[in-house]
């Protein structure tokens, strides 16, 4: 589906944050603390806008995608891009300083082999950032958050496509465990100094950790 869809989801995706995710993104990049040059690899990079922003602050990002649709949809982004799954890296052990993934956790069907492998491609004393949306904890701001997820968002998507392909959307954040769990489980993977921190009242979260 994503192979058909990805430069309209594109567009979706930007209409749908009106445009806070590049501060997010900003925020997600610096919050990797590597020294400029630092070969980053971006997964489920999509049409490569964190790879941009990877760019801009001095590194070296490789886009990752398993969707080829996606990868060929990044115009802009000038990196070097690689199909493959996430969770079986076609990389040697220990090749990158960092990783990082935005809005994607909430995707991969098994979370613990996703960590495994980041934790296999970075280095020791490597970073990861990752980025994806929250539900807010205060009972307002998840009103509203629930009315613009599962009723504005899925009208903006039919509007450009198929509106159904939108309504995944509020539904997938359902699938990411709680922030304790993810956390113990980067942990497990070989991860140290886990922290999470809700990003614009809780609608997003960002996941740092360094490789020990």
């Amino acid at each position: 589906m994503f192979d058909t869809i990805a430069p309209r989801y594109d567009v979706v995706n930007r209409l749908m944050t009106f445009r806070l995710d590049v501060g997010w993104r900003r925020r997600a990049v610096r919050d990797l603390r590597l020294p400029a040059g630092s070969l980053v690899l971006d997964l489920a990079s999509g049409t490569g806008d964190l790879c941009i922003e990877l760019s801009k602050q001095g590194h070296r990002p490789i886009s990752v995608d398993f969707s080829f649709g996606m990868l060929s949809a990044d115009r802009r982004s000038g990196a070097p891009r690689v199909q493959g799954d996430a969770c079986m890296m076609p990389f040697g052990d220990g090749v990158a300083d960092g990783v990082t993934c935005g809005f994607a956790l909430r995707n991969f069907v098994d979370l613990g082999a996703f960590f495994d492998d980041v934790a296999r491609v970075v280095r020791p004393g490597g970073r990861i950032s990752f980025l994806d949306a929250c539900e807010p904890e205060n009972r307002v701001l998840r009103w509203g958050h629930g009315l613009y997820f599962n009723r504005i968002v899925p009208r903006i998507g039919g509007l450009i496509s198929n509106r159904s392909a939108y309504q995944y959307l509020p539904k997938s954040l359902a699938y990411l465990p709680p922030a304790p769990e993810m956390l113990a489980r980067l942990q497990a993977s070989g991860f140290v100094q886990a922290d999470r921190r809700l990003l614009f009242g809780g609608a997003a979260q960002l996941i740092t950790a360094t490789r020990a």
